[in-house]
């Protein structure tokens, strides 16, 4: 090994170490930020690393793409709002899943102009690599379609799908089968149409996905999109992406079986359970709540101002409204009051893993205050107030009773337990899942309606003048 290489593969091995380092920081909050920066440092001498070793071929290509990927994250990280944040993780997940097809298209083009067939471990490596990141990729811009309201978020279902389904993943594990058998010496629709085939299978599986359900995909899409990534690491012959790629897909694995388990469902029933629904029939929404209650700011603030403890539910409401500075507004106000404040996060609030908790840091609220599912239930009985912001899915007591629900035995925050329940809504619509909430008819419980931030804000100008 030349001292040129050796040093790369050093240098390789140092990027390599930063991206451990940094994923293991991020298991906590409070080293969460240093862990991503070493992270981002990995990535720098990767990327240093790769544009180098390339100075005597295209090295300008490499150039000019970490220009214009640099340019386009700095823009996006200062111009996306938190509340389109799971969006942004879907579409650059999508990214990474169509780049690791592409390199795949790119590298077989490269292998047919030297005529011949293919290396078997380039075969399948190549194949599979094609495959998965064309099912990340065109999943992930279903996901970040749904997310973005530019289709409906609820489940997409029609008759027959499961036949569809099935017949499109047999069509693509044919194809996969037959350009392998060939080590790629096959007709030349073989490749395209098992791109293809890969690319409708996504769309296909994630439109039947949506509710509560959509963080899991979009840590299972990111799980694929680092297999992808991986196993294109053997077409090229880069232990880096092997390494980040297995990284990627680890971690993304491990977070989905986490998250199914938090919600006391198997995977395959978040990944299918819409499937077998025919006629495009929408979740089954039960009555929409009729005795409900309307509370006004100044009661609500007398109802706050006055607890013993309170525990703060943030939802998608508030992300929405960006309300996550005003809630810490009201927090202190309460504190100030000797009034104890508790924040209760869901695994799956909001739209991506961890959603609420960016949130709430961005806020600086201490780390401590953000309790767990389990941890969060067992205050819920000795708590006054719980106020709840847009978390209208994780509150939902019909998880706990009602069978034909689509979150039934998913466990919930167990709101309903306080001695009373605060709503803050802007209108009656259902949340995200498309189902109506019992919680809103419960005595206990009543409805502050108006924007989350407005309401907030005022609730903070009304506490202080109590």
């Amino acid at each position: 090994m030349s001292g040129a290489a050796l040093t790369f593969a050093l240098l390789d091995l140092v990027a390599v170490a930063l991206f451990i380092i940094g994923l293991h920081y991020l298991n906590a909050p409070p080293t969460a930020r240093f862990g991503n920066r070493l992270a981002m440092l990995g990535m720098l001498v990767a990327l240093v690393v790769v544009l180098v070793g390339s100075l005597n071929v295209g090295w300008w290509a490499i150039a000019v793409g970490m220009v214009v990927g640099a340019f386009i994250g700095i823009v996006a990280a200062l111009r996306v709002k938190m509340t389109a944040m799971p969006q942004m993780v879907a579409l650059y997940n999508g990214a990474g899943g169509g780049a690791a097809a592409l390199v795949s298209t790119v590298e077989l083009a490269v292998a047919r102009s030297h005529g011949g067939a293919l290396d078997p471990v380039v075969a399948v490596s190549l194949a599979l690599s094609a495959t998965i990141g064309a099912v990340s990729f065109a999943g992930s811009l279903v996901a970040f379609a749904k997310l973005q309201e530019l289709m409906t978020g609820r489940p997409v279902t029609y008759a027959g799908q499961q036949l569809v389904n099935g017949i499109v993943a047999i069509a693509v594990a044919l194809l996969l089968a037959f350009f392998v058998a060939r080590l790629g010496i096959a007709p030349a629709w073989v490749y395209p149409g098992l791109v293809a085939a890969a690319l409708l299978f996504g769309v296909l599986f994630v439109l039947p996905i949506g509710g509560a359900d959509m963080p899991v995909v979009i840590s299972l899409l990111n799980s694929a999109t680092g297999v992808a990534v991986a196993i294109a690491g053997f077409e090229l012959s880069s232990t880096l992406l092997i390494t980040g790629g297995a990284l990627v897909g680890a971690s993304g694995t491990i977070l989905t079986v986490a998250m199914s388990k938090a919600m006391n469902r198997p995977l395959t029933n978040v990944l299918f359970g819409a499937f077998g629904a025919a006629g495009g029939a929408e979740p089954a929404a039960g009555a929409k709540p009729q005795n409900v209650r309307s509370v006004s700011v100044d009661d609500v603030a007398a109802m706050l101002a006055y607890a013993s403890k309170v525990m703060i539910v943030p939802g998608y409401g508030m992300a929405v409204a960006q309300a996550q500075h005003s809630v810490k507004a009201l927090a202190d106000q309460l504190e100030k009051r000797d009034v104890k404040v508790l924040y209760a996060i869901h695994p799956v609030a909001g739209r991506m893993p961890g959603h609420m908790n960016v949130l709430l840091a961005e806020s600086n609220v201490p780390y401590e205050a953000l309790l767990d599912l389990d941890d969060a239930n067992a205050e819920f009985s000795t708590t006054d107030v719980a106020l709840v912001i847009g978390a209208n899915d994780v509150t939902n007591p019909a998880a706990r009773t009602v069978k034909s629900s689509p979150i039934y035995g998913m466990p919930i925050l167990d709101v309903d337990r306080a001695a009373n329940v605060v709503v803050l809504k802007r209108s009656m619509r259902s949340g995200f899942a498309g189902i109506e909430n019992p919680l809103y008819e419960l005595a206990n419980c009543s409805l502050l309606f108006g924007d989350a931030k407005a309401s907030v804000d005022a609730l903070v100008a009304a506490v202080k003048i109590l």
